[in-house]
């Protein structure tokens, strides 16, 4: 393939296979979430542990190494980098099918959060340099729908692996299928120049860590965007997890039905408002640069009273259709914050300021939401039983309610924060 950047065929052949990377990343971060029932009656586990290996065992490397592999992706070639991140995580994934006790699929898991390490920060990095400034908050969105495509095709067909065969073989056979994508993606995406499409070509040499962090410590809205997305993560990574077993438990489903469920949950509600996210913030951002937050702001409060109808419903159907609304508003913030964010960070800081975000949004939302979730559970299974989940989910809306606040709080800052940069 003929690699030309300035071509929008290829720039959108580009996206297209970042999108199909990231779905790989969240196929393999998600699967996990299916797989929890028959993990836990095969290896016996709580859901404590399935908490701890779900979410912390993850998050511990995918966040702590996130930040400097971010620093060589500000300095060296992202698809590099990309194409390592994506061999290694594929090829742990598969590992995790060999786990014989928690201790083993708990380091397994380190693995794959070792792996993803180096995923998202240089694909976030990539696109600013491939799309202008007004494209960039829709730009963003669509490479975010690998987080409902991923984690949909993750719960289905870990669904259908684990029913037909068993656990251990989706293991086996997603992580295979992220090794074959490893050489076409490095032999087909091309480096493009970095911050060619910013205003100034000033600072475009890479900037040691120090000045990095003074920069961004000017910068208020950044650090509270950041707390504000970690709060909506903890609910939003603790539902892809739990809410299969909560569709089993609660309403007696086979592990196939509730993968079926869930996963066309995630496909439409998650594709729309991921994309709604994304497009409103490019209308009225250009405006008004506060709309970056206050979109998302809304759409987390709007989610509460449709929560409340779908877990506490005893019908299956009510549930289907009323969680479809909080899906799709729970995930409208990806397109907007990301492009505030990137807008935020001068072009040699881009990838570095994404892992530092990432690095607090996932340590908080997935090292501890998944958690906090199956502690909740555990702790009103006395009172209710296999319902303990849809109460614990329930109490989980009010992560959503304090990233709002954050979010509003932040649209103060984010006008004089906003990096010159040209549309």
């Amino acid at each position: 393939m003929l690699k030309n950047p300035d071509s929008t065929g290829y720039r959108a052949y580009v996206m297209f296979m970042l999108v199909v990377v990231y779905t790989f990343n969240f196929i393999d971060r998600q699967i996990v979430g299916i797989l929890a029932v028959p993990i836990k009656a095969d290896l016996g586990l709580t859901d404590t542990q399935l908490g701890l290996m779900g979410g912390l065992a993850f998050a511990l490397f995918y966040t702590g190494l996130g930040i400097p592999i971010a620093l060589l992706a500000d300095r060296k070639n992202r698809v590099w980098i990309m194409t390592i991140a994506l061999t290694a995580w594929s090829a742990m994934t598969a590992v995790c099918g060999l786990a014989q006790n928690f201790w083993q699929l708990f380091l397994a898991r380190l693995g794959v959060g070792v792996g993803e390490a180096g995923g998202v920060a240089p694909a976030y990095s990539l696109i600013s340099d491939y799309f202008p400034s007004k494209q960039r908050a829709r730009a963003l969105s669509v490479y975010s729908f690998g987080i409902p495509i991923g984690s949909a095709l993750g719960i289905l067909f870990g669904g259908f692996i684990a029913t037909k065969i068993d656990w251990r073989f989706a293991f086996f056979a997603v992580g295979l299928a992220g090794l074959v994508l490893v050489p076409i993606f490095k032999l087909t995406v091309a480096e493009p120049v970095r911050g060619q499409f910013d205003q100034s070509k000033k600072g475009i040499a890479p900037a040691p860590f120090s000045e990095i962090m003074r920069k961004l410590m000017g910068k208020r809205s950044f650090w509270i965007m950041s707390f504000g997305a970690a709060c909506s993560s903890m609910m939003g990574y603790g539902l892809f997890f739990w809410l299969p077993s909560f569709f089993v438990r609660s309403f007696g489903l086979e592990l196939l039905d509730a993968s079926m469920i869930y996963g066309a949950i995630l496909l439409i509600g998650g594709i729309a408002g991921t994309w709604l996210g994304g497009s409103l913030a490019d209308r009225f951002g250009a405006r008004r640069k506060s709309a970056y937050v206050i979109i998302p702001a809304i759409a987390f409060v709007a989610t509460v009273p449709f929560y409340i109808i779908a877990v506490l419903s005893p019908n299956l159907t009510t549930t289907f259709f009323a969680m479809l609304i909080p899906t799709a508003l729970g995930l409208a913030w990806l397109g907007p914050v990301l492009s505030a964010i990137q807008h935020v960070a001068p072009p040699n800081m881009r990838a570095t300021a994404s892992a530092i975000f990432l690095f607090i949004n996932n340590l908080v939302g997935i090292g501890a939401g998944t958690l906090a979730l199956g502690i909740l559970s555990d702790n009103l299974q006395a009172q209710f039983g296999d319902d303990s989940l849809r109460y614990a989910i329930l109490a989980g809306t009010g992560f959503y309610i304090i990233a709002a606040i954050l979010f509003l709080i932040s649209a103060r800052y984010l006008e004089q924060d906003w990096e010159d940069q040209a549309e």
